[in-house]
């Protein structure tokens, strides 16, 4: 992890190192803001009637947000009548960003007691579509961590865009302890606000890039299972994905530099980014709530 945010094995006992980053400066305004905007669109009055409706979408423009961090920027009406998801690197990116926001909220309970076998699980839903036949990874290296000498293929198919981030890999060894430090601060739970919780782990699995494809679909659907997880947004309405995709490639690129640097002003602007992002993926859900209000939706 980043040396702003301490690896939790080597942490004094009772050491709550995230706590440590919710205090840095601009953070705890970036906090505040998020949560006057989830607070907003959960009192509108769609959301007491058609919830439901609203987490479905969300979820559906979630996974559109990631798909196109990661290369394939399809239209939101395409990715919702597609059914075909085939050996295309596009496709197979679409389609494992759809499986990744349906199973998220699936594994909240066994994230508690082991995000290392949720993040496994996440990598075998994101690469069920990508076999070794159609440009995937092989099956071997699928739902578990990367060994030594394995690479990394972030998006597979045989025409696989450049990878978003390409900052040097961690050493297998350094990723599997990293990985246990990780679980570590999260089993032992943070008294840090859940926006902080949720930048690190983001931050923390794109650093690492831990699994052979489909590291950044991931990370990000990992950050998701936080902020539903923490009470922050329980009905997984708020989708950050939509709001990193719409602050752009670029922009996510270069607040995740400052999470690599480990400096106090580095980490301040990654979660600061993940708290527009947040807000972003509020005022789209929030667009959701009126359209179905005026039943244009």
């Amino acid at each position: 992890m980043s040396t702003t945010a301490p690896n939790a094995s080597s942490a004094p006992r009772g050491h709550d190192p995230l706590a440590t980053l919710g205090s840095l400066p601009g953070v705890p305004d970036a906090v505040d803001s998020v949560r006057k905007a989830v607070d907003a669109v959960y009192g509108h009055r769609v959301m007491r009637r058609r919830s439901n409706e609203v987490t479905s979408e969300a979820a559906l423009r979630a996974a559109r947000g990631s798909a196109a961090l990661s290369g394939a920027d399809w239209a939101l009406e395409e990715v919702r009548r597609r059914s075909d998801f085939g050996a295309a690197a596009d496709a197979l990116t679409v389609g494992a960003a759809l499986r990744l926001t349906a199973e998220a909220g699936q594994l909240l309970s066994i994230w508690r007691q082991s995000p290392v076998r949720v993040l496994a699980r996440l990598h075998l839903v994101a690469a069920g579509g990508a076999g070794a036949g159609d440009g995937g990874v092989a099956g071997e290296t699928v739902g578990r961590p990367r060994l030594a000498g394995e690479p990394v293929v972030e998006t597979p198919g045989p025409d696989s865009p450049k990878p978003l981030i390409e900052a040097p890999l961690p050493a297998a060894d350094e990723v599997a302890g990293r990985l246990n430090g990780l679980s570590e601060l999260v089993i032992a739970g943070s008294s840090a606000p859940a926006l902080v919780t949720a930048a690190v782990v983001h931050g923390e699995l794109l650093a690492l890039r831990p699994f052979g494809s489909y590291n950044g679909l991931v990370a990000r659907a990992a950050e998701r299972i936080v902020l539903i997880g923490s009470g922050l947004d329980p009905k997984s309405i708020c989708p950050s994905e939509v709001g990193h995709a719409e602050l752009g490639r670029a922009a996510y690129v270069a607040a995740f530099d400052g999470y690599l640097s480990g400096t106090p002003d580095g980490m301040a602007a990654w979660i600061t980014h993940c708290g527009r992002a947040v807000e972003l993926g509020v005022r789209e859900s929030t667009a959701v709530c009126e359209a179905l209000q005026r039943g244009a939706a």
